[in-house]
């Protein structure tokens, strides 16, 4: 529940920090007094967007701080799940800078507008006209009667199931078009990797081949350089080799005679060494050498088959390719797998369908049960507000779709008078029955619901007299479960309340602030004694006060 309030700086509040009851707390104020600002600052601290006209100091920061008892309410989760500090007594707290940039805290730590929004759903309900609209409309309704049939858990595990079903179902959708598009292909990339296949493509193997071709086509040439090498190398009388067995045996008589001459002949020997190894294989690869025209058109025939196939993929390497042909590769077989893939999709998807359609029979199964006793239920409360004759019907009708809670179409029918037709609500009820609506259903739902507190922003409209008097007194008995302010102009609403809070305008400094009053005793029969008469209280009228309050 929220203890208290502290606001500087926004709109025509300088500042003001007020605890509150944990009961029936009623604000009254003249029209343009600031109740709505209250509201506004509220609702900032709860997450709503803010500019910088709420700043009454434009050159100054808006602070507002909410100050909330969650102990009796189970948020521990929420905190947890959104790495926030968990505190029986937690502080919201938004800022407004100058600049236009909005920050907010929980608990000291910085968070985003969503979350603070998230929270402020689990800590608060802001009743207002608007929302008396939303009465209307399909979604609540299901809403009010999803939480009297206690659906809660049910409409959590068709969700899960529904976000299954759905993901599943795009997945098959998109397999399915993968499959026609494979199938487009299909035998073109047939085509494509048969051809690389008959390639035999082995990777370095161009290399290779250019190599022995060049070889190949130059055989003669080769044969005859080689030849030449060996001739000069092996002559007998002028060759190199018996020329260097000259220089050795000459070198080898000066070997004694210094040491830097003994490494000269070892460096001949190594260098003697080395030249006939040389020629050695020389003379092993001219033997090798022969003229082979069968060879040659084979790597010519490969070497244009990789040419043609590289130009055919616009590639420059074989690796290129062989990563060309295991992606056509496995396209191919894709089309085989895929099938294996789709078909365990389909039942996937009929089983989370199956599921589905067994939770929302169960759903639409309470909402049926429950839908004649919630009726009872409000008209209940709407006979003692004056609406003897009103009536209600929801049809629920069963549909082939997925909705977000279930399979069902809800319409909530309204009959103000008896022998009157059912009409939609948003048509036949006017706006003073639609407040006492409101009520009844608000007045039902806190005994389901987990708020810890609910604002009743003029719920009185359009009724007076005896009827305010027991809408003061069904709010008063919703206080007894969970904390109720209630925002009004009735004197009757006002008398009922545990703690009386007054909302007043006033100069100061040549310029308009708005401050909030708590009522003692006197001070409150004095105000409901206004509300009654006017400025200009009569006798009669503060008689009528006392009597109100007791």
């Amino acid at each position: 529940m929220l203890l208290s309030l502290s606001i500087k700086n926004y709109a025509l509040i300088e500042f003001l920090e007020t605890d509150f009851s944990n009961r029936f707390s009623v604000i009254t104020g003249e029209t343009g007094a600031g109740k709505s600002i209250l509201l506004g600052a509220l609702g900032l601290v709860l997450g709503n967007r803010a500019d910088l006209s709420s700043l009454k100091d434009k050159e100054q920061k808006c602070i507002i701080e909410a100050f909330f008892e969650l102990s009796n309410y189970k948020l521990q989760d929420f905190f947890k799940e959104n790495d926030l500090d968990y505190e029986d007594k937690t502080i919201i707290r938004r800022e407004i800078l100058p600049s236009g940039k909005s920050r907010a805290f929980i608990n000291d730590s910085p968070v985003n507008l969503n979350e603070l929004q998230m929270l402020g759903l689990l800590l608060l309900d802001i009743h207002s006209q608007h929302q008396t609209r939303e009465l209307t409309e399909e979604s609540y309704q299901l809403e009010i009667l999803d939480a009297v049939a206690n659906n809660g858990e049910l409409i959590n595990s068709y969700k899960t199931s529904l976000f299954d079903y759905k993901t599943s179902q795009k997945e098959l959708r998109d397999l399915l078009e993968e499959k026609e598009t494979l199938l487009k292909e299909y035998e073109y990339n047939s085509y494509l990797l048969n051809e690389l296949l008959a390639a035999n493509l082995i990777d370095g193997e161009k290399e290779i081949l250019e190599q022995e071709l060049e070889q190949l086509s130059n055989v003669e040439f080769i044969k005859e350089n080689f030849e030449r090498i060996l001739a000069i190398a092996n002559e007998e009388q002028i060759g190199v080799l018996m020329n260097l067995k000259e220089i050795k045996n000459t070198l080898q008589k000066n070997a004694g005679f210094s040491t830097q001459n003994a490494l000269l002949l070892e460096r001949l020997q190594s260098c003697m060494l080395e030249f006939q190894d040389i020629i050695s294989e020389i003379d092993q690869n001219n033997d090798k050498i022969i003229a082979d025209p069968e060879q040659l058109e084979l790597i010519t025939a490969k070497l244009q088959t990789i040419y043609n196939l590289q130009k055919k993929h616009q590639v420059q390497t074989i690796t290129e390719l062989i990563s060309i042909q295991n992606e056509l590769d496995a396209k191919v077989i894709r089309v085989d797998d895929l099938d294996q893939s789709i078909e365990k999709l389909q039942k996937a998807v009929e089983n989370y369908k199956s599921g589905l359609d067994k939770i929302a029979a169960v759903i639409s199964e309470n909402r049926s049960k429950t839908a004649p006793i919630l009726i009872e239920k409000i008209k209940e409360i709407l006979s003692q507000l004056g609406m003897v004759e009103a009536n209600f019907k929801f049809e629920i009708s069963a549909t082939d779709s997925y909705f977000q809670k279930g399979k069902d179409e809800v319409v909530l029918l309204f009959s103000g008078n008896k022998g009157t037709d059912f009409g939609l609500l948003k048509k036949v009820a006017s706006g003073g029955e639609m407040s006492r609506i409101m009520l009844a259903i608000k007045a039902i739902l806190a005994n389901y619901s987990k708020l810890p507190t609910i604002i009743f922003d003029e719920i009185d409209t359009g009724v007076s007299g005896e009827i305010a008097i027991k809408m003061g007194e069904i709010m008063k008995e919703m206080s007894a479960t969970m904390q109720v302010f209630a925002i009004t102009h009735l004197p009757q609403i006002a008398a009922k309340g545990d703690t009386h809070y007054k909302v007043i305008k006033r100069i100061q400094n040549e310029t308009t602030i708005s401050e909030l009053l708590v009522l003692n005793p006197e001070e409150r029969i004095q105000q409901i004694a206004e509300m009654l008469s006017g400025k200009d209280v009569s006798e009669s009228a503060l008689q009528h006060a006392k009597a109100l309050l007791n």
